[in-house]
């Protein structure tokens, strides 16, 4: 068994409301984040971001139709080694409105928001969202660069990596580069977020939310390399380039990724009993197989 390895003092909370109109129709009866990418749910992939941040209690916010089914998928999380918690997003009203519904879960501890249907990958990956996850003041957002930025909040930043403004969906951006859904923020942020006041369209932005920090000089940006991939599988297309991704990566290399058994086995948080246990249950399935690798 490989020895325990620190866990960080944050906190982790995983949107993953919403109705998916642009998936209709399958995501007309499930949540698209229980929806496969190629062989495990959608959710797998940012719950495994958080868990290689060492973060170990996670809340997962989605509507009132849906929190069962991850409560079925997901259980107490105790098969991962780590704690899940559920909260209902009654309406979708903006992503800051996670702290809102997640304030007596975070109680002040600083917290990590991931979307649930965002995918990352990459070799320096982990030690990036390590690092963010050891700083206790302030915030951290990421910056990754795409073809079509007026499609999502952009960063611009000076030469020294200094975040200088951010725009929400801008008709002329300021730079090719998009803030994906992946946050770092200290324990100030559910009293920021309350301060927030809906846009235009009616939601909480997170954008406004990242204001805060910026006019307050603690916005720290941390730019995501060309080995970086970020994937956001908000459409029929981007589910297919998302489950092909995988599916090129873990056939070429051997290895799974956003496997939340293995990363709990690795980190010393679940014994090979639990691992073991698990395994039978998965029964006769490639996954299963992969499992007990782990076990040599």
């Amino acid at each position: 068994m490989i020895s325990m390895k620190s866990v960080s003092h944050r906190k982790g909370i995983v949107l993953a409301g919403g109705s998916g109109t642009r998936l209709y129709p399958g995501t007309l009866a499930v949540s698209k984040q229980l929806m496969p990418i190629y062989d495990k749910p959608m959710i797998y992939y940012p719950i495994s971001v958080l868990m290689l941040s060492r973060i170990r209690e996670i809340l997962i916010i989605s509507t009132p139709q849906d929190t069962p089914l991850f409560k079925r998928l997901l259980g107490d999380g105790s098969d991962f080694g780590v704690q899940f918690s559920y909260a209902v997003q009654s309406r979708p009203e903006g992503l800051a409105q996670a702290f809102l519904i997640g304030s007596d879960f975070l109680d002040g501890s600083e917290v990590a928001l991931i979307l649930g249907d965002n995918l990352f990958y990459g070799h320096d990956f982990v030690r990036i969202v390590e690092s963010a996850a050891e700083k206790r003041q302030g915030a951290t957002i990421f910056g990754y660069q795409v073809s079509n930025p007026n499609a999502y909040g952009v960063v611009e930043f000076s030469e020294e990596g200094r975040v200088l403004s951010i725009e929400e969906k801008p008709d002329h951006p300021k730079s090719s580069y998009a803030v994906p859904g992946l946050y770092f923020y200290d324990g100030k942020v559910t009293t920021y977020a309350r301060k927030i006041r809906p846009s235009a369209r009616g939601e909480l932005e997170i954008t406004d939310l990242n204001k805060i920090y910026l006019e307050r000089g603690e916005l720290r940006l941390e730019l995501l390399g060309r080995g970086t991939a970020w994937l956001d599988t908000g459409t029929h297309k981007s589910l297919l380039d998302a489950a092909q991704f995988v599916h090129v990566i873990e056939e070429r290399q051997g290895l799974k990724m956003a496997c939340l058994e293995g990363i709990g086995f690795e980190n010393g948080w679940i014994s090979t009993e639990t691992l073991e246990r698990r395994i039978h249950f998965l029964g006769n399935t490639g996954y299963a197989s992969y499992l007990k690798r782990y076990l040599g």
